[in-house]
């Protein structure tokens, strides 16, 4: 079956932000995102999962424990398994992104600060 976020039941996170799930097994999850204009995701890790953060349309800010990275449209980021990370959108624009997490993401996330 073909997936898009036409035909995905989404879910809301963060501050208005959305998700759309268009891949969810138990080794892979395949996640498209909306976060609007000056939103961000709190600062976490995943103990097993690595993700792949993909931007569609927008600017992204991934901060890392020692690092930040900004990315726009067409470009990608891998944050390895337990890094303490933190997506963010300073624009004025919606960011649309993928986040693909291997494995999947389900009970492996833990809430901290930098």
């Amino acid at each position: 079956m073909k997936k898009s976020i036409w035909n995905s039941k989404s879910y809301s996170w963060g501050d208005n932000c959305t998700a759309w799930p268009l891949v969810a097994t138990e080794r892979l999850s395949v996640k498209q995102e909306l976060m609007p204009p000056m939103t961000f995701e709190k600062v976490h890790f995943h103990r097993l999962s690595q993700q792949f953060f993909y931007v569609l349309n927008g600017y992204a800010t991934i901060v890392l424990e020692d690092q930040t990275v900004e990315l726009k449209a067409n470009e990608g980021f891998l944050v390895p398994s337990g890094i303490k990370h933190q997506i963010k959108n300073h624009s004025t624009q919606e960011l649309h992104f993928l986040v693909i997490s291997e494995p999947s993401t389900f009970e492996d996330r833990t809430e901290e600060s930098f």
